[in-house]
């Protein structure tokens, strides 16, 4: 399945219910003659009553079919892209993320 993705500002404080998030790194990884987008950051869990607590990830929109091709109507670029649904590509390309990025989730989109 295709569909557009529009990319977010890096480095930018996103707050959500429970604290807040940042993607801090956006970049593309070789697989199977495909390239896989994702996206790199990290939460911050400080206004839940839970507690306080932190963690790294990354999410991944898709494979590229088409690179930055668009604009968003806020003037953010937007790829297409087709979300990955096979359980093996996704284990495979959860262990490369994660020995590459020292993350400690992957989740897809």
């Amino acid at each position: 399945m295709e569909t557009d993705f529009t990319h977010p500002e890096l480095n930018r404080e996103v707050t959500a219910i429970g604290g807040h998030y940042v993607w801090v790194k956006e970049d593309r990884l070789p697989f199977e003659g495909r390239e896989v987008l994702y996206l790199v950051g990290y939460a911050v869990l400080d206004t839940t009553c839970c507690g306080v607590g932190g963690f790294a990830c990354a999410l991944v929109p898709g494979f590229v079919v088409e690179w930055k091709s668009g604009v968003s109507p806020e003037g953010r670029p937007v790829s297409r892209v087709e979300r990955i649904r096979d359980e093996a590509a996704q284990a495979e390309i959860r262990r490369c993320i994660r020995d590459s990025q020292r993350v400690h989730q992957v989740n897809f989109l």
